[in-house]
């Protein structure tokens, strides 16, 4: 049905913005979150929307630093540097009243090493979680890992209880279009309790009246209602006229309007996230392409032609109007592993290029499907169009398909995808959250956003290993030699480290966190 946008705008938020009081946040970004089940999809505005509800052991709060969450204290064993014991809050309990204990942790850890959970190569060197009583929780791994802790800050606890009643001890296999119970309920120990869900329409939260927090937060916003709206004029419109307080993604565009506009303002912050693009280059053929019985992508030549086309500069000036950070590797500066060496930008060369694609047998180009969303990175459909017109120049002419981020996810999950965007962010601060998820050859364990088919068993043994290695000086050796291999195969072609702008109501007090996450318990309301 086709609805004009004030229209729309009035049919999505007109129950919100008569219902709103002053310790109401309304909320809008352009994408919801895929799902409620805390484990089923790793993805930035779907962990978001968890926080608000659930809780991990330990957090990362608005700056980024870790702090405590339900675990109070956590240390390795100083009897077996193989195990990390948690000392969990106590007196915590869920919002239907059921008390917290090591048992929802380890019912939680365990559901989330399964194999539809998108977290499990988090836990990839964990071998049991114990629960030795009622507030201790003791990980065992594969080997001393000297950043267990920094693994956990996504990782949502469930009731136990709760979920074996309500038939949500499994994973939503979201990849599979499973649907189930906890896919749309939540019961947490979070700040906010969940009142009502209608995905892709809105989301509607209100105070945890015994949130162990209380006293420790400001908990000025008492009730969340949280609105996507995809058209990014539409959303604009809504912080303009009032009503909603808060949007995650104003764009470029429209920076300066919000901004300069009476009773608002926009904030602004380097993110924790990577854009950039994957190639399938392990098939032998192309499913998505023009060339019958070989793999263009699978030439490194090619690669390397096609990373010379992209204009980084170009799009951070025209399409970013300035807001990026053209990048040269697919990790964050923020990460242990980045080196400005690594993130040396490609010059764009186009008579090189075409070279390297003669070189290659391709003179003549070919054709190639780009999936890529259109809600979920800033301008990434836009982001999308400009490479097609950058790779027109070396031969490859480029069909675009954009669609939603939860039409276009499960695209790489099933390998069902040539060429596509994809953006990481990383949580661990690390570099072998990128390894494990990105570059590990895609198994029951690792690799679950591997697109690329890339598979060196070499490589995959080195990348284990850092969980394990304690000396953190050769630890950073291995992640240096790791990251050369990534380079020098051109496994991704970066585009650029994502800049965020927050716009929001003068009456709202908060600072950007980076990894775009908005903790409602920190804000204040003036």
């Amino acid at each position: 049905m086709n609805m004009t946008k004030p229209v729309l705008l009035a049919t999505l938020l007109a129950s919100t913005s008569l219902a709103a009081h002053a310790d109401t946040l309304r909320w809008a970004r352009a994408g919801d979150a895929l799902t409620l089940d805390p484990h089923a999809q790793n993805e930035g505005p779907t962990s978001a929307l968890a926080h608000q509800i659930m809780e991990p052991l330990v957090m990362r709060d608005m700056t980024g630093a870790m702090v405590p969450a339900l675990a109070t204290e956590w240390a390795p064993s100083p009897d077996d540097p193989t195990v990390w014991v948690f000392k969990l809050r106590e007196g915590v309990t869920f919002h239907d009243g059921a008390e917290f204990d090591s048992e929802d942790v380890k019912f939680s850890l365990d559901r989330a090493m399964t194999p539809d959970s998108d977290y499990k190569e988090l836990l990839a060197s964990v071998v049991e979680v114990r629960a030795p009583d009622k507030y201790t929780i003791e990980i065992v791994t594969n080997g001393p890992n000297p950043i267990m802790p920094n693994n956990l800050t996504n990782m949502f606890i469930m009731d136990k209880g709760w979920a074996e009643a309500n038939n949500a001890v499994k994973v939503q296999d979201y990849e599979g279009g499973e649907d189930t119970f906890a896919a749309k309920n939540a019961n947490g120990t979070g700040a906010y309790k969940l009142v009502s869900r209608e995905p892709d329409v809105k989301t509607v939260l209100t105070i945890n009246e015994n949130y162990w927090g209380k006293d420790e937060f400001p908990l000025d916003v008492t009730e969340i209602v949280y609105t996507p709206i995809q058209n990014a004029a539409t959303r604009v419109a809504a912080l303009l006229s009032g009503e909603v307080d808060f949007i995650q993604d104003v764009p470029v565009q429209d920076l300066d309007r919000v901004a300069n506009a009476d009773g608002l303002k926009v904030i602004t912050a380097p993110q924790n996230r990577v854009i950039f693009l994957g190639m399938n280059q392990g098939d032998a053929d192309l499913a998505n392409d023009s060339v019958e019985g070989a793999n263009p992508l699978a030439d490194k030549r090619v690669r390397q032609a096609m990373n010379m086309a992209i204009n980084r500069d170009a799009i951070k000036q025209v399409v970013m109007r300035g807001q990026s950070q053209p990048a040269g590797m697919i990790s964050p500066p923020f990460v242990n592993g980045w080196t400005a060496e690594l993130d040396a930008v490609p010059a764009t060369d186009i008579e090189t290029a075409r070279q390297l694609m003669a070189d290659a047998g391709y003179g003549d180009g070919f054709s190639i499907q780009l999936d890529c969303p259109n809600d979920r990175y800033i301008n990434d459909e836009a982001i999308c169009q400009a490479i097609t017109g950058m790779m027109a120049q070396i031969g490859i002419t480029v069909n675009l398909d954009a669609k939603p981020k939860a039409q276009h996810f499960p695209l790489i999950n099933k390998l069902e995808t040539d060429f596509y965007m994809l953006g990481w962010g990383v949580p661990t601060y690390d570099s072998e959250y990128i390894f494990n998820f990105l570059v590990h050859t895609k198994g029951e364990k690792y690799g679950s956003w591997n697109g690329t088919r890339f598979s060196d068993p070499d490589l995959d043994m080195k990348i284990e290993a850092l969980a394990s290695e304690t000396d953190l000086e050769k630890r950073d050796q291995m992640i240096a030699e790791i990251w050369e291999v990534v380079q020098d195969e051109i496994l991704y072609l970066p585009i650029h480290h994502q800049v965020l702008n927050w716009g929001m109501a003068e009456k709202v007090d908060t600072i950007v966190a980076p990894d775009d996450a908005a903790h409602f318990k920190y804000f204040m309301l003036k």
